[in-house]
């Protein structure tokens, strides 16, 4: 049985720090959009950190509910797959399609990994995306970096304390002439 790998889809910006904003798509074109559902296609798990999730699942509904939205295809995909929200405080989910994770973050990813399916992707939240990679857990990266984006984001690297052994497998530009999506891997050795 071949494992589920792990996607982590990021905006990113130089130095490491994220847009404040939790919307993936708030900086670029329909060619990027197209891109966010393509990359949804193999996947049939969400995993969240809860501060990203209170933001995120409702943001992603309302979208999805909303006919005249450019982006109610990739709304209605990001609703429509299960997802998994990582806490410690919360006792009982508050949104429908949604299940608690409040084990350890290893073990809980491992068993996700390790469950027949389809690859799981990861959004945002800073603080569990840096914990995700300092535990060497993320097995395909999507960094949009958009120089332009620069605002009073929160660095998403902050727990590393060695350098990351990842190599760039595929670099794209989107007609929107900002944001450039390079994609890493783990190296094997």
């Amino acid at each position: 049985m071949t494992m589920r790998k792990l996607k982590l889809q990021f905006a990113h910006i130089p130095e490491g720090f994220a847009p404040a904003n939790s919307d993936p798509t708030n900086y670029c074109d329909e060619e990027f959009r197209n891109f966010s559902i393509a990359n949804l296609e193999q996947v049939d798990c969400i995993i969240l950190g809860r501060k990203t999730a209170v933001d995120f699942i409702p943001y992603w509904a309302d979208v999805a509910e909303n006919p005249n939205d450019p982006d109610v295809l990739l709304g209605k995909k990001l609703t429509d797959i299960p997802k998994v929200v990582f806490s410690k405080t919360l006792e009982k989910t508050e949104w429908a399609n949604t299940v608690l994770a409040k084990g350890e973050l290893v073990d809980e990813i491992n068993k996700l990994k390790n469950q027949t399916g389809n690859d799981i992707m990861v959004y945002g939240g800073d603080s569990f995306v840096a914990s995700l990679v300092k535990n060497d857990l993320i097995d395909e990266y999507y960094l949009a970096v958009n120089p332009v984006d620069i605002d009073n984001g929160l660095p998403i690297l902050k727990e590393l304390d060695s350098k990351q052994n990842i190599t760039l497998v595929k670099s794209k530009t989107f007609d929107c002439g900002m944001v450039v999506l390079l994609q890493y891997e783990p190296k094997t050795n």
